[in-house]
């Protein structure tokens, strides 16, 4: 009787270990710390969208002449806190007549026949830089401007930026919370990931270390490898938040006004980084465990 031919088996590799596993792990946790960055990117963008729109009304006195209007913006112009948009200050004069037209045509209603003349005032409208547009800044503006020559009163929507200050800053808290806590849960995640992965070369590692190989050594393919299975998690991760945000900007359109594309690239690199650092950690730990173990415990 002829003997069965011996099967063939594929000699395990130092570090070869199972890893579509350890790179989905990986993808799927760095995914979702990326759309809390995602989030924190599109509100501080629509914050400063708001800042950047926040305007003051200064309304002016009645008896000054077209040059004193014409100095008055000028020295308006040169105050630190007006925003400037391609080198010019954002500094428009908005004359009585011009409101009276708009406010006619807002409402239907004829004010000047039956009042006989317009109660308006000129005003200038500014626009303020980001930088200022904080409550207290505000504030010592309006006092600024309200002590200027020729001008009568200053507004400015105060309740709104008080409002957007404090939403922003109570969602920034629990983002930023719900972030750390997420790092916590994935690092563990990855670590004991990487951890089960590494039990199947437990033995291999003390087969190494029985032959006389150094601990750099071992620990140099399994460190590779992991690094590699970061990095590649975090260009997957990378990868479906671009797809996740060019479908969201296609479905709301409004959304591209909230895009950022440097932090976007940021984001996306800290996450190659993040998965490259996670990797190498986690398997630096386990493979130490392993290396430190006794005979009884890798049963």
């Amino acid at each position: 009787m002829a003997a069965k031919p011996l099967k063939h088996t594929r000699k395990k590799k130092l570090g070869n270990y199972p890893h579509t596993m350890v790179i989905f792990s990986i993808t799927l946790a760095l995914f979702v710390i990326g759309l809390f960055g995602l989030l924190l990117i599109h509100a501080g963008k629509l914050s400063n969208l708001v800042k950047e729109n926040m305007e003051v009304q200064v309304y002016l006195d009645r008896d000054l002449t077209p040059l004193e209007i014409e100095k008055l913006k000028k020295t308006l112009a040169r105050k630190e806190y007006i925003a400037y948009q391609e080198g010019k200050a954002q500094v428009t004069f908005f004359s009585k007549e011009d409101g009276a037209r708009e406010f006619i045509e807002d409402s239907g209603e004829d004010f000047l026949t039956f009042l006989g003349e317009n109660p308006l005032r000129d005003a200038f409208i500014l626009r303020i830089n980001p930088e200022f547009a904080t409550s207290a800044q505000l504030k010592k503006i309006k006092h600024d401007l309200q002590n200027t020559v020729g001008v009568y009163e200053v507004e400015y929507v105060e309740s709104l930026i008080d409002s957007i200050n404090q939403n922003l800053r109570r969602l920034s808290i629990v983002l930023l919370s719900f972030a750390g806590i997420l790092v916590l849960v994935v690092i563990i995640l990855i670590n004991n990931t990487i951890k089960l992965a590494l039990f199947s070369q437990r033995f291999l590692i003390r087969s190494m270390q029985l032959v006389g190989a150094t601990s750099f050594f071992i620990q140099r393919p399994f460190l590779n490898r992991a690094v590699f299975q970061g990095i590649i998690s975090g260009l997957l991760a990378s990868l479906l938040l671009f797809a996740l945000l060019q479908y969201a900007y296609h479905e709301i359109s409004e959304l591209y006004v909230l895009r950022d594309e440097r932090q976007m690239v940021i984001l996306m690199a800290a996450l190659l980084v993040l998965g490259g650092l996670l990797g190498f950690f986690s398997s630096y730990r386990s493979v130490k465990k392993y290396l430190r173990a006794s005979l009884d415990d890798l049963y």
